[in-house]
């Protein structure tokens, strides 16, 4: 049988591919911790004395994950393909189960029986993100063995373990190679920095282009949006030729349109917003001619403008101006305006260090217009998706959605609340309500966010009588079959009417999030820690529990996600100590009031990642 393995592949075959995946893993013929506890939580799940981690390279097997390997294979961490029933799985890209070896027509002579012992196997395929089998996770029995369908089961979800710790190691090395691309763009940088300081020395005028351009490099690749552009080119340009004033207009359908300073109001910015396209003005004529457009006195702008603006910049008290287009990848974004009180000459070697400079403000506008159009729409869609609250008899409801102080972190954090089905017609409803935290903070968070919230509706009201486990469990296995990638934590409630008397009745399921926290009208608070693990596909489906609490007149209830109490400098004690004090001292006030005072109190500075309350009160 060992002669009918295939040879290695081709340089530009599967085989190579895969040796270079495998090579970003680190691993290799050598003990990997992570490794060899796949291969030790294999033999004690299935009860198997042998059972390795096994990687297929060009000429050999190597186990850096292994426990129970007689030797010399154990010193090696080694097989030769000849002994390598992995080869079987990583070619067919599917689990090989054998009971007897010895039995099997395929296995029966393979030399693997004699050198390791093997009777029974059982190998399922270890691949990388984009479903390249890289190797197997296998259990070796000494004796005759028929695996069971549990035990199948276990060793998959413990090789899908596996391949998500063998994605984030290949993660990490990519990550890498971009941290040494991005170094190697920093020495660009600094080439240029040298290049401009030689254009410095010969043009004689001691200007420090250089140190425009580094500056322009480094303030301008952090920016997040256009406002922070402009903020970062008020100073930017202080060295060169010392300008009165730099401004910056972006190209809309028909107009330039003016970015005022944040935090300076420059009378500029404030008389003229925008300008039409055919505009008498030097910033209209760069941006319909596409070039620059260099105006040296009030004279020459007389000449070649018309009353509009020489009016204009005699108020602004300009005399000589610069307009840079700004070029982006496919088109021109707008026109940089550079201003002197003073006439001033400009020499050929300061125009290439502005026009050098106007490329890195350039990529900044680029960049920017494109974050704060994703942030926007992310931003529209994610309020688009908070629940408007629902009006309940006896319950009170309030919440508050807070973004991240960071503009660019669009988070998952959502709530919801809505009415049940009556059991009878005419008779009190029940009350649905839900708060998580989908993982991520980009666009990709906020849609995952949408479907889950859609999903877990649609769960809940398909399976009467509305438990919340089972609603979180229906989405659950809907996640594990659709290709969303989701994952995160979320509470699930139902408030029913109380049987006798007033008050309701609490049912909830909790996904791994932040516990509920409870309030009785003697002002204790008590956390409703029970929970069960988080959402998430590697880990598979579990069980879902639901627990009750009856909740008097009176008792408020707040949830509310992680960024309420994770805060720099404070531990989570801390902020659940503070959290817990503000709900007693407060809890019986109005409840809008009461959470914006939990907001001010635990949000200061501004968080960093999103937060939501949910605060409800039975009457």
């Amino acid at each position: 049988m060992a002669e009918q393995i295939r040879k290695p592949d081709a340089e530009t075959g599967p085989g190579a591919a895969r040796q270079r995946v495998l090579r970003l893993t680190g691993l290799s013929a050598a003990s990997n911790t992570d490794m060899d506890r796949f291969a030790r939580l294999v033999t004690r799940i299935l009860r198997a004395p042998v059972a390795f981690v096994s990687l297929m390279e060009q000429d050999r097997l190597v186990l850096p994950g292994m426990k129970g390997l007689c030797e010399p294979w154990a010193g090696r961490r080694a097989l030769p393909l000849s002994h390598a029933l992995c080869r079987y799985v990583v070619d067919s890209g599917q689990p090989l189960i054998v009971s007897d070896a010895r039995a099997d027509d395929r296995l029966r002579t393979h030399p693997t029986i004699a050198a390791l012992g093997m009777i029974a196997y059982a190998g399922m395929p270890l691949t990388d993100g984009d479903g390249l089998v890289l190797g197997s996770l296998c259990a070796i029995d000494h004796e005759p063995r028929a695996w069971s369908d549990g035990e199948r089961a276990d060793l998959e979800d413990l090789a899908a373990a596996c391949s998500a710790e063998l994605c984030l190691r290949i993660l990490s090395a990519q990550r890498r190679s971009a941290q040494k691309a991005l170094e190697t763009a920093r020495v660009a940088a600094e080439r240029a920095r040298s290049d401009a300081e030689r254009l410095e020395r010969e043009a004689q005028a001691g200007l420090d282009h250089a140190e425009l351009l580094l500056r322009a490099s480094e303030e301008l690749a952090q920016t997040s949006g256009l406002e922070d552009v402009r903020r970062r080119l008020r100073d930017l340009f202080s060295g060169v030729g010392k300008p009165t004033y730099v401004g910056l207009l972006v190209a809309g359908r028909e107009e330039l349109h003016r970015v005022p300073d944040p935090d300076i109001a420059y009378p500029i910015e404030q008389q003229v917003s925008s300008l039409p396209a055919d505009a008498a003005f030097p910033s209209a004529q760069a941006w319909r001619e596409r070039r620059t457009v260099f105006v040296p006195d009030r004279e020459a702008l007389v000449a070649d403008y018309g009353p509009e603006a020489v009016g204009f910049f005699d108020r602004m008290g300009f005399t000589t101006v610069l307009c840079l287009p700004l070029w982006g990848s496919h088109s021109l974004l707008g026109i940089l305006l550079i201003c002197w009180a003073k006439r001033h000459e400009v020499s050929i070697t300061e125009r290439a260090a502005l026009t050098a400079a106007s490329s890195y403000i350039a990529q900044a506008v680029e960049r920017a217009l494109y974050l704060d159009e994703r942030i926007s729409v992310a931003r529209q869609l994610q309020e688009a998706l908070l629940t408007e609250l629902p009006l309940a008899e006896h319950v009170e409801i309030s919440a508050l959605y807070q973004p991240a102080a960071n503009d660019n972190m669009i988070g998952g954090d959502w709530y919801d609340a809505y009415h049940l089905p009556a059991a009878q017609p005419g008779g009190a409803a029940s009350l649905m309500i839900t708060v998580g935290d989908v993982t991520g903070h980009d666009m990709h968070a906020a849609t995952v966010m949408g479907q889950i919230r859609s999903m877990l509706r649609q769960a809940t009201l398909d399976h009467p009588p509305y438990s919340p486990a089972a609603a979180v469990s229906a989405l659950e296995a809907a996640c594990s079959v659709l290709p969303i990638g989701a994952s995160g934590t979320l509470i699930h409630a139902r408030l029913d009417p109380a049987r006798d008397g007033p008050g309701r009745m609490l049912t909830w399921s909790n996904a791994g999030h932040p516990p509920l926290l409870l309030r009785t009208p003697d002002a204790r608070v008590t956390f409703l820690t029970e929970h069960d693990v988080l959402l998430h596909q590697g880990l598979g489906p579990f069980p879902r529990t639901e627990h009750r609490r009856e909740l008097p007149p009176g008792s408020t209830l707040l949830l509310h996600t992680d960024g309420l109490i994770e805060r720099p400098g404070l531990t989570v004690d801390s902020a659940l100590a503070k959290l817990v004090d503000l709900l007693a001292r407060h809890g019986d006030g109005p409840l809008p009031d009461l959470i914006l005072r939990i907001s001010k109190r635990l949000t200061d500075p501004p968080p960093g990642d999103d937060v939501v309350m949910l605060a409800l009160r039975m009457t």
